[in-house]
């Protein structure tokens, strides 16, 4: 069994959820095999997530809260913003493949909710700031952009001519559309 500290289990839990995500992909997680991977008894994830659907709305709360703390990192700048949205999707592919994803959890619960409206927030914020018009049509399409350069890099859709670097090929792409 792995060593945690009680207070430590939802972060170990999550942790082991998105190794899991990252192999399997969403669809072949269980509760049961989550457990295993974390060393803990199988009554555990239900203990703290009830089902699958509490887990994986954890998960994508926890998803929310990563991304927009990488957009808030990335300052003001709408191209360092998309980058590292795009930079997000790469580094919490697992998280990333749930987010978006509203029939895996429940997407009226109060915390995810809060999260994906911080995250939005974030990106609106950005694109107010570099366009000085209504953000939620720029938003719209700045994250249409970022969302979906991020989806052909991680499907590797891509053509090859883009190079190995997503932080590099989406600056690219994006300084051609908001610069």
């Amino acid at each position: 069994m792995a060593s945690y500290h009680h207070g430590d289990l939802r972060r170990v839990l999550l942790d082991a959820a998105a190794d899991a995500i990252a192999e399997s992909g969403p669809a072949a997680l269980s509760l049961r095999e989550l457990a295993r991977r974390a060393g803990v008894s199988h009554a555990a994830p239900a203990h703290h997530f009830g089902d699958k659907a509490g887990l994986l709305t954890a998960f994508a709360t926890q998803g929310f809260d990563l991304l927009a703390d990488a957009l808030r990192q990335a300052g003001d700048d709408l191209l360092d913003t998309g980058v590292a949205y795009v930079g997000f999707a790469v580094r919490h592919r697992a998280h990333f493949d749930v987010m978006f994803r509203p029939e895996l959890y429940r997407p009226d619960d109060p915390e995810l909710i809060a999260a994906r409206a911080r995250s939005g927030e974030l990106l609106r914020g950005g694109v107010a700031r570099h366009t000085g018009r209504e953000p939620d049509t720029d938003a719209l399409a700045a994250w249409s952009i970022v969302h979906g350069f991020a989806t052909l890099w991680l499907s590797g859709a891509l053509p090859p001519r883009v190079g190995d670097d997503p932080e590099a090929a989406a600056r690219t792409v994006i300084r051609r559309l908001f610069h």
